[in-house]
């Protein structure tokens, strides 16, 4: 780890070449700034793609399950970017579908021992970059425009550790139930305890994903789920087309 705002990959170099050939193109894209984001096609590849239609296949799941989404470990705010525009797509009118995202912006709070001796199990790592919060409140705040019902805000980002964000957020909207939440913290602590507080707020129908299950990089993650739910009682599912995520439904 060179730095605690990057991540752990398992890509030979002549991928990290190819994607660092990638990334010069796209700075020296000779496209009108103005149809640029209309052809970002040009530089995605088969994995990112594939984790933006496995956030899409899960979103479909929920379509017609009431609730909110809650993200817990946004980073950059990807997947609530992802499932803003499902909402834009698929029910822009519905305004009890609200995106909540959970973060420290700081990195790992702590690390428990239960998270195992990676590279990636330090405290203070995947941080995001300085003030990272307001820049993504921007980027949300410019995706509920371009859609109907934009003068109502639908989204909310909880910035802190999400062990005691959670409760804050329910005891503020104790009318929540949830729909869908999507888990890429890492760790077993945050896990567990997000886990417990929203448990009494599924539904059937609910949706739960993850990130890391089955990581030997991340076993914390597949702990926490197994001691809440118990891997037994859960009927675990992924796309081919993915190699990580994963998800269930409540029944």
């Amino acid at each position: 780890m060179k730095s605690k705002t990057g991540i752990k990959s398992c890509k030979s170099d002549h991928e990290i070449q190819v994607d660092k050939e990638i990334l010069e193109i796209y700075n020296n894209c000779p496209i009108p700034r103005d149809q640029l984001l209309e052809n970002l096609g040009l530089f995605l590849n088969a994995k990112n793609f594939s984790r933006i239609m496995f956030m899409h296949h899960i979103y479909k799941q929920i379509i017609d399950v009431h609730g909110v989404i809650m993200d817990f470990g946004t980073r950059w705010g990807n997947n609530l970017a992802l499932f803003s525009i499902f909402r834009g797509i698929y029910e822009p009118f519905n305004r009890h579908r609200k995106l909540i995202g959970f973060d420290t912006f700081s990195g790992f709070p702590s690390v428990d021992k239960k998270d195992g001796d990676s590279d990636l199990m330090q405290k203070g790592n995947v941080a995001c970059t300085e003030n990272y919060q307001e820049y993504l409140n921007k980027v949300m705040e410019l995706q509920e425009m371009q859609n109907p019902i934009s003068h109502i805000k639908k989204y909310e980002i909880c910035k802190g550790n999400a062990t005691k964000e959670i409760y804050n957020y329910l005891d503020k909207y104790p009318e929540t139930i949830i729909a869908l939440a999507y888990f890429d913290f890492d760790l077993y602590e945050p896990t567990k305890e997000c886990l417990k507080a929203i448990k009494p707020r599924l539904i059937k129908g609910s949706i739960l994903g993850f990130d890391e299950l089955n990581d030997h990089d991340s076993p914390g993650e597949t702990i926490a789920l197994m001691e809440v739910f118990g891997l037994n009682n859960i009927e675990l599912k992924r796309l081919q087309i993915t190699s990580r995520a994963s998800y269930f439904e409540i029944l």
